[in-house]
């Protein structure tokens, strides 16, 4: 075990993770007298390391003394990954979508700030559909209705408060009620909520928990995209296909979604 002693390093952790890493290389649990061999910690001090991630839920412990990674230790991996490989799963199915389209198409995320474009498709640099990355798409745009629709309200008030600030009554009410049918179809439409003559459809994408994960839009001009369900039924199949087949590349199941309350 190599320790690197300077003042900038807090060397009790960098002997924890030699435990780590020693479970990791093995790829099996290991005993007590195992992990002592391989880490060189005295046993004492290796009873209070093992302990101590036990009760953290880094480590787990069975019946026979043996330990494995922990449930948290899986959580945090699991963390990872998703926030890893997200656009490596999604960019294939908005190339997908724009070349069925011959729209362009957007994934957006939660942030801070609100929902957030982190990648767009446009296979017509010259057409300028109001947003970029790095965009927070309205309220009252196709994302917007999506994560009004689908994302936890604690999670999104402050930002919902804010938009909604900027709405007269009526456009808030008829808002209200549209996000009920986006819960129900799982798709959100909007004409023209940033520019004259485009606009966008979007769909959520659910991660294997069933909870939002971000949203993907078709954004186009207004005579190439539907404002309702029932105006092209064979184009909006499509895209509420692939907004399935992306949720299901997370580990999500066609069971129905609770919506945020």
């Amino acid at each position: 075990m190599d320790i690197i002693k300077n003042g900038s390093t807090i060397q009790s952790l960098q002997v924890g993770n030699s435990i780590l890493d020693a479970l990791s290389k093995q790829r099996r649990p290991l005993k007590f007298s195992d992990i002592q061999e391989l880490t060189g910690i005295t046993k004492s001090n290796l009873y209070k390391y093992l302990n101590t991630f036990v009760q953290l839920g880094i480590l787990y412990k069975d019946d026979a003394g043996l330990y494995t990674f922990g449930p948290k230790l899986i959580e945090y991996g699991m963390a990872a990954v998703d926030q890893e490989n997200v656009l490596d799963r999604v960019v294939p199915f908005l190339e997908k979508l724009n070349h069925a389209t011959r729209c362009s198409t957007l994934f957006a995320v939660w942030t801070p700030e609100g929902p957030m474009i982190i990648k767009l498709v446009n296979s017509n640099p010259g057409f300028n559909i109001g947003a970029q990355i790095g965009t927070i798409p309205p309220l009252a745009s196709a994302v917007g209705k999506i994560f009004l629709a689908f994302m936890d309200q604690a999670t999104i008030g402050e930002w919902k408060e804010r938009e909604s600030a900027k709405l007269d009554h009526n456009v808030k009410a008829d808002l209200e009620k549209e996000i009920r049918s986006v819960r129900k179809q799982k798709i959100a439409f909007a004409k023209e909520p940033i520019l004259t003559s485009v606009s966008s459809i979007a769909i959520p994408v659910f991660n294997y928990k069933k909870t939002l994960l971000g949203a993907i839009a078709v954004v186009g001009f207004s005579e190439q995209i539907p404002s309702a369900e029932e105006e092209d039924a064979v184009f909006i199949t499509d895209i509420k296909k692939t907004g399935f087949q992306v949720s299901q590349a997370f580990g999500y199941s066609e069971d129905p979604v609770t919506p945020s309350k």
